[in-house]
């Protein structure tokens, strides 16, 4: 047997890792408090030879977004364990007399057709049973974030100019990051003073809120409401409130420390905090940021355990989401953490899409969101078009690239769209047109990968219409070459014996024609770095 992982770093979330299952135990594990960027909460065993389409596959997703250990051990006689639960390097909980304790769940799937069939388990899986029902077939809304256009730099002006901008588009959300709060010039303050600066935006949020719909815009808020900063009027009422042990320096990381959420008092803050603008500003999604993982585990408050306070750190986090998800139904939650670094089920429970990574560049994201699909579905996958060069790694891609990519997720923009030229304008317009018109299929049809960007200089995915009426395929050439192979392209899950017509190509084909023939894909492409194309097929009495 095969065991495949899900490793990586911020802004390189969800890489594809695949070995051999010798003897002895092999594991993944992540004690950051988090789910991590590094280690992520699955694991798949799969048979020798398995691909996407055979072999028998067993998989298992942690519902927890807290310390976690997965692992499959090969004995002497060849017999072999698969397991994941919490991780037990530093927990310990004590249980007195009549007490009980209830461990998180894992979800556990079998194929015996490869991991397309694991794949669309999880995905179904968590559309029935996992997202919350309000949002789990609802239409996404087209966002647009300023934190790559402006990061600190922005006043009310910048950011009612960023609006007006937007809805000439047909953008239908203006998303502000951070920056807008305390005295919030750098990364270096203010964390936990969550107030409006109104020296910075005069009205404050709701003048922001009201221009916006004004413009048909709906308006989002960010924050990153489990940490502080030592600059901080949050810090000089309470300076026992973060993770720290009593006497220590206490280890900063992005010039912040977290809160500790273990405390019941802390955890009642953040509600009532987050709350009273929630209440008082019309907001239509939030955007939950997490920067750093958990250091300096103590109990301190109403804890005395050291071993419990990263378990009760999780638990408290969920009774926040449970709290503001219960008074503000209507708010789209959408989670992050330095990007993906806490990408898992139990945040998707309460956040229908996750920030899938802070590397916005497009070739970057194929493996990361290849990666991310193998447990995840589309819909969870907050995926924007930014400005190039990209701001991660300077790669310089198109536009269709970019949209093509980021598309294929729950879509936004983030850029600021007053430096773009008229004819990016005029494209970012048709783009946000497009995607209204397939939305249901972008989000919510059914996604397989066909090329993988871990073993071939190309990547590519495909969507189907629950009807199968239509079906959309992504391909992305990484690198051109000169007198590139011929390559054949198989498209799946359409009808056997339906026409399907192929706007790209000009030409009809069969269901079963282009599942086990395919077609040539190098006539279709003129060869160049970073080209991505789309390629659409439509039943033809659909036509």
């Amino acid at each position: 047997h095969d065991y495949i992982t899900l490793h990586g770093s911020w802004a390189r979330e969800r890489r594809i890792d695949r070995q051999r299952v010798g003897f002895g135990c092999h594991s993944v594990e992540s004690s950051r408090g988090i789910s991590s960027h590094q280690e992520h909460p699955f694991m798949a065993v799969v048979s020798e030879g398995a691909t996407q389409e055979t072999g028998d596959v067993y998989a298992m997703n942690f519902v927890y977004s807290g310390n976690f250990v997965s692992f499959v051990e090969k004995a002497q006689f060849g017999t072999q364990r698969f397991g994941m639960g919490i991780n037990p390097n530093g927990f310990c909980w004590k249980l007195e007399a009549g007490e009980s304790f209830a461990a998180p769940e894992v979800v556990t799937v079998y194929s015996d057709a490869g991991l397309d069939k694991m794949t669309s388990t999880f995905h179904d899986l968590y559309r029935e049973h996992l997202i919350r029902k309000s949002w789990v077939y609802s239409e996404r809304p087209v966002l647009i974030n300023n934190w790559e256009g402006t990061y600190f730099d922005f006043d009310e002006k910048k950011i009612f100019d960023i609006a007006k901008e937007a809805s000439k588009h047909g953008i239908e959300m203006l998303v502000l990051d951070d920056g807008w709060f305390g005295q919030r010039e750098d990364d270096q303050t203010s964390l936990g003073d969550w107030f409006v600066n109104e020296d910075k935006l005069q009205g404050g949020l709701q003048a922001l809120a009201t221009y916006a719909k004004s413009k048909n815009l709906d308006f989002g808020l960010w924050f990153e409401p489990e940490m502080i900063s030592r600059s901080s009027q949050l810090f000089e009422a309470h300076p026992d409130w973060y993770l720290h042990h009593p006497g220590y320096e206490a280890a900063t990381s992005r010039s912040q420390f977290v809160l500790n959420l273990s405390r019941d008092d802390v955890t009642d803050y953040v509600i009532e905090t987050l709350s009273i603008i929630l209440r008082t500003v019309d907001i239509s999604y939030v955007k939950w940021d997490m920067n750093r993982y958990l250091s300096d585990i103590y109990a301190t408050g109403n804890i005395s355990n050291h071993g419990e306070v990263a378990h009760r750190y999780v638990l408290n986090l969920y009774r926040i989401f449970e709290h503001l998800l219960r008074d503000f139904p209507h708010i789209l939650f959408e989670g992050c953490s330095g990007g993906g670094g806490r990408f898992d089920m139990g945040i998707l429970h309460y956040m229908p899409q996750i920030w899938t990574s802070d590397n916005s560049d497009a070739i970057a994201r194929l493996k990361i969101q290849y990666g991310t699909s193998l447990a995840y579905p589309v819909s969870s996958m907050g995926a924007h078009v930014s400005a190039v060069p990209n701001h991660q790694n300077g790669r310089i891609t198109s536009m269709e690239t970019r949209f093509n990519i980021a598309m294929t997720g729950a879509f936004g923009y983030e850029l600021d769209p007053r430096q773009l030229s008229s004819e990016e304008k005029a494209i970012i317009k048709d783009q946000v047109a497009f995607y209204k018109k397939n939305r249901q299929l972008l989000q919510y049809g059914t996604f397989t990968r066909l090329t993988s960007p871990f073993e071939t200089n190309a990547c590519a995915w495909q969507l189907v219409s629950q009807d199968k009426n239509q079906a959309m395929v992504i391909y992305t050439t990484v690198l051109s070459h000169a007198a590139p192979p011929l390559q054949i392209l198989k498209v799946k899950g359409l009808e056997a014996s339906s026409l399907y017509y192929c706007q790209q190509t000009e030409q009809c084909y069969y269901g079963d024609e282009l599942a086990e023939v395919g077609f040539y894909i190098h006539p279709i492409f003129n060869q160049k770095d970073f080209d991505s194309r789309r390629i659409d097929f439509v039943k033809v009495e659909d036509l």
